[in-house]
């Protein structure tokens, strides 16, 4: 059983930067693999990036959010740059055993989300 907690959503102007932080507690988490969605009103879920030893993005972020991870307090971050209005959304970090993947169905454990609101 894996509990997953973000945190650092808030409201941006364009351009602005925020890093978000999902918290992750049970047993053997280095075996997972922990990524982020975000799920735009009115949208599926996205995958937006994958932490992994090449980190994998969406194509509309790639070279704006960084995704990491600190083993050692069990946290993966996505710091997110050059912020847009459509990048507004409720941002979900989730985790599954063994690789990662960009579907959302692969994952068994999600937090409750954290909001992200980028003004024009």
């Amino acid at each position: 059983q894996v509990q997953l907690v973000e945190s650092g959503g808030g409201l941006v102007q364009a351009g602005g930067s925020l890093r978000l932080s999902c918290a992750a507690s049970g047993r053997f988490l280095s075996r997972y693999a922990m990524v982020w969605f975000r799920q735009a009103p009115g949208k599926e879920h996205e995958f937006v990036a994958a932490h992994a030893w090449n980190p994998a993005y969406a194509d509309s972020v790639k070279g704006r959010f960084t995704i990491s991870r600190d083993y050692d307090k069990n946290t993966v971050y996505l710091q997110m740059s050059s912020l847009k209005p459509e990048d507004t959304a409720i941002y979900y970090c989730a985790a599954r055993q063994g690789s990662s993947s960009p579907i959302r169905e692969d994952y068994l454990y999600w937090g409750q989300g954290t909001q992200v609101t980028v003004s024009s």
